[in-house]
């Protein structure tokens, strides 16, 4: 068993999305993300309906989301997909430790033309 899966927690971990999760986001929430008698610390989360985990959102996160959709309304985001992955150059007091990032997902390559012979590109339209 792995040490993080000994770690419950009710959001997204780096190791929950591995090399990349394409999910579909589904709305936001502001949560309270204080342990047990800690002063309250408000933090924005975002949901997906892939998962019951959200993912608590930072300004990178956020400002890649903003260029990705081109929108800084949130409402704009929901019902679109992104990739969540783990970005192991995120550092964390001076450390590499890893973390959440978004992309925009693959789009699939335009084929090719194919080279046509001069006998398919004629045809008989008069002229």
């Amino acid at each position: 068993m792995q040490t993080s899966e000994m770690l419950a927690s009710k959001y997204l971990k780096k190791e929950d999305v591995g090399e990349g999760l394409l999910v579909t986001i589904s709305g936001f929430d502001k949560v309270n993300l204080a342990m047990d008698n800690q002063p309250e610390q408000w933090k924005w989360v975002m949901s997906f309906q892939e998962t019951e985990k959200p993912m608590v959102l930072n300004g990178t996160n956020i400002r890649l989301c903003e260029m990705i959709f081109n929108s800084g309304d949130t409402d704009d985001w929901i019902g679109n997909t992104i990739v969540l992955y783990n970005d192991p150059t995120i550092q964390f007091q001076g450390k590499f430790t890893g973390g959440i990032r978004v992309r925009a997902p693959k789009r699939p390559q335009a084929k090719k033309p194919t080279a046509k012979s001069v006998e398919e590109l004629e045809d008989d339209i008069p002229f």
